[in-house]
């Protein structure tokens, strides 16, 4: 067995145990998440991919089993990592490759970590419009991270078979990127709204599920005259998935873009949707203050689709992937200090 899957093996097995204990031992019954516990969740969540980074630092050679600088070469090369091994000197160059493939899991998790922020937003108005009670959003959101991560693991390991056939397809997430960041500053001012009637996702599952009509404590199913029927609150977790679906597709070309290593954008995706979960709860009642958030995230995802689309001439000019994390932090930074020293104007009538 590969180093690689007993890696992967035991990541995921970390996460399936944290997963378990949070639910089984933070969450026995449903309630209303506090700033307190949502404040030591979040930290415990950055905490984990912190170390996950040290970890990298200090024995990242464990992921690809690299013993020997022919195979640093083998892995640099088919990983296209922006690095210069220095020839002859093994531990030189692994020192080298492990701070850098450090700083790839780093930069994709704040990136990762920063376009969740909008999806904080769209969750707000799903719960809103449905009407969800608040003691129930962490159960719907805990399923739908398990969906989350199922559908990370389809896209990362079938971009990065693509992106290693045809090379090009770089250029095509780049453009996307572009086009999804102008569009998301075009549409910065427009106010959100959700058609609880008419979501293709309701509409869906109308069609193809007995719905019931009201919900029903936590369940998301439900006998009534021994037919099984799904409850609004497993169509709710149903479009939480869906909103995530939509969101990877921005977020995971997003990452490609830093790293070519399909399982260091995994790492640094699941990592970042785990901390997603608590820092929504963080978030819930005061995401509203960081109106200049959105226009920051447009320029972030136009930033990384230049640096997709130029990726050749950067890496000739010495742009690394610390630049990097220095103009997306700059990027963020902004965009949180001008919301706070700007504050949004509220209309009063």
């Amino acid at each position: 067995m590969s180093n690689e899957i007993i890696f992967f093996g035991s990541f995921l097995l970390f996460i399936v145990l944290m997963l378990a204990i949070d639910l089984g031992l933070f969450n026995k019954k449903d309630h209303k998440v506090s700033m307190k516990e949502a404040a030591v969740m979040s930290f415990i969540w950055v905490s984990f991919a912190i170390g996950f980074y040290f970890l990298l630092l200090t024995n990242g050679e464990i992921l690809h089993d690299i013993n020997n600088f022919a195979i640093l070469q083998e892995v640099t090369t088919k990983h296209l990592h922006n690095i210069s091994l220095i020839p002859g000197n093994f531990e030189g160059s692994l020192l080298i490759y492990k701070q850098n493939l450090a700083l790839e899991f780093l930069t994709g998790y704040v990136i990762e970590y920063a376009l969740s922020v909008d999806n904080i937003f769209v969750m707000v108005l799903i719960f809103s419009a449905f009407g969800v009670d608040e003691r129930y959003y962490h159960r719907v959101l805990f399923w739908g991270i398990i969906g989350a991560v199922l559908m990370r693991f389809l896209f990362i390991f079938l971009g990065s078979t693509l992106i290693n056939e045809f090379g090009w397809i770089l250029y095509i997430f780049g453009a996307f990127l572009i086009y999804t960041g102008v569009g998301m500053f075009l549409s910065r001012d427009e106010e959100e709204k959700i058609d609880t009637e008419n979501h293709k996702v309701v509409r869906f599952a109308s069609k193809y599920f007995s719905v019931y009509p009201e919900y029903v404590g936590n369940k998301f199913f439900i006998k009534v005259d021994k037919k099984k029927m799904v409850t609004p609150l497993f169509i709710v977790l149903l479009i939480v998935e869906f909103t995530d679906l939509i969101f990877a597709v921005d977020s995971i070309p997003a990452i490609f873009a830093v790293t070519k290593d399909p399982y260091i954008v995994f790492f640094s995706n699941i990592f970042a949707i785990l901390g997603l979960r608590s820092m929504f709860f963080l978030l819930v009642n005061v995401i509203y203050k960081f109106h200049y958030l959105k226009v920051g995230l447009a320029f972030l995802l136009v930033f990384i689709g230049i640096k997709m689309l130029a990726h050749h001439w950067l890496s000739l000019w010495g742009f690394t992937t610390m630049h990097s994390l220095f103009v997306i932090l700059f990027i963020l930074t902004t965009s949180i200090v001008a919301s706070l020293v700007f504050p949004k104007k509220v209309n009063k009538e």
